[in-house]
């Protein structure tokens, strides 16, 4: 794990980031701080956690050029990081093994997590039963209900899935019971948060256990294309951990534009997306200080997108400040434009995405036929689509009924 620059000593990426959480909390916080610092520093963990993702969990991860689409389209080649064929089907795996070590070495017997999509949900309870820890896994009910197939999947795998049926009944709810949790049971539970979130060291140590993403890719497009570093680089974006985990191999290349992709949901107003620049403004959720969707009395917003996992009304501090630089540029794909690029990859490639990776699509096939043939789009594919199936299909029944219903 290389060493990356920021925070500062006290947590802070620029004016975003540091530690907003009870007093409960500073002392585990603190705990987990010198447990990781000392981990990160330890060939040992280094080893041990090198050797799960190569054996376990499948590293490295294929970078596949799509080269039927990239014809088609008629511009820039794309390159897809296929983080989708990693163990559980998402990068996920990557940050939940690493955290799980920690978990082991600090003498913690339980995890416990927060999902939305249930990626990050699996990818804990599936690191949890490896190595023989007791994992309760928090998911809103609305997101229970969207991703059926993983609630099972981590119900397998021996975890507890709690339904949160507070609030917006997702991602943001099941944060806030897993908080709940931990304040109660710190001395035998460790929280494993599964993105670039939250109060430090989560937003730098997720951030760290994804960098492998980049440094493969920039490997692998050496050895494909003779270049190691691409034209545009996309992820999508909700907390950030898949973006983080792309972009940082990247961040210090002025020459690669950097895209984050948020969930432009059905419209520009208030409780329609979840576009964090669109609309949102300085605050604190979740232990952190960034840039976060709220109404005019300071309230968290309401969010939406077909997408559970980017269905959050804040987004990693690291990421906020890189968006003051103009380092990371951000724009939104819609639920109807992520939709129709997951359909593109399906039949355009037999690759079935993740909704949430299929924003980051839809912005390639945005950009690419405005591009000369020799450039190069590498799109970060964080996850697999079979989540999502029930999903794409209920979006495609409910747009075909209104569209009968409008020619009427």
């Amino acid at each position: 794990m290389a060493d990356k620059a920021g925070p500062d000593k006290d947590g802070y990426f620029g004016e975003y980031g540091g530690q907003y959480v009870p007093e409960t909390l500073m002392a585990p916080l603190a705990e987990l701080t010198r447990a990781y610092d000392k981990a990160r520093k330890r060939r040992a963990f280094q080893r041990e956690l090198q050797t799960l993702l190569a054996d376990y969990a499948g590293r490295p991860t294929p970078l596949y050029h799509a080269k039927r689409l990239s014809a088609e389209l008629g511009g820039a080649q794309i390159y897809l990081k296929r983080e989708d064929l990693l163990h559980t089907g998402a990068h996920k795996l990557n940050n939940a093994l690493g955290q799980a070590l920690l978990a082991r070495g600090m003498g913690k017997a339980r995890v416990i997590a927060e999902t939305g999509a249930g990626q990050h949900g699996v990818a804990t309870a599936t690191a949890a039963a490896l190595l023989g820890l007791e994992c309760t896994v928090y998911m809103g009910e609305e997101d229970m209900r969207r991703q059926r197939p993983n609630v099972h999947r981590m119900r397998l795998l021996g975890a507890e899935v709690a339904a949160v049926d507070s609030g917006s009944r997702t991602l943001k709810d099941a944060i806030n019971e897993a908080l709940r949790d931990w304040v109660t049971h710190v001395r035998h539970t460790h929280y494993i948060l599964g993105s670039v979130l939250g109060p430090e060291p989560y937003p730098r140590m997720v951030r760290d256990f994804h960098l492998v993403i980049g440094q493969e890719a920039t490997r692998q497009l050496k050895r494909l294309t003779g270049r190691r570093w691409p034209d545009l680089a996309i992820a999508c974006v909700g907390g950030g951990s898949n973006a983080l985990g792309l972009f940082s191999a990247f961040s210090a290349r002025p020459e690669v534009r950097l895209i984050g992709v948020e969930a432009g949901g059905t419209g520009t107003g208030l409780g329609q997306h979840a576009a964090r620049f669109q609309g949102g403004r300085l605050g604190v959720l979740h232990g952190t200080r960034t840039y976060v969707l709220q109404d005019d009395e300071g309230q968290i917003a309401t969010t939406h997108s077909v997408s559970a996992g980017l269905d959050y009304p804040a987004i990693g501090p690291e990421l906020a400040l890189l968006h003051d630089l103009g380092r990371v540029e951000y724009t939104t794909a819609s639920d109807a434009e992520a939709v129709a690029a997951f359909h593109t990859l399906a039949r355009g490639e037999g690759i079935l995405p993740a909704l949430e990776s299929a924003h980051a699509l839809a912005e390639a096939f945005r950009r690419a036929p405005n591009l000369a043939p020799d450039r190069l789009i590498l799109v970060n594919l964080s996850g697999r689509g079979d989540k999502d199936l029930e999903s794409v299909r209920e979006y495609d029944l409910a747009t075909a009924t209104a569209a009968e219903a409008e020619e009427e």
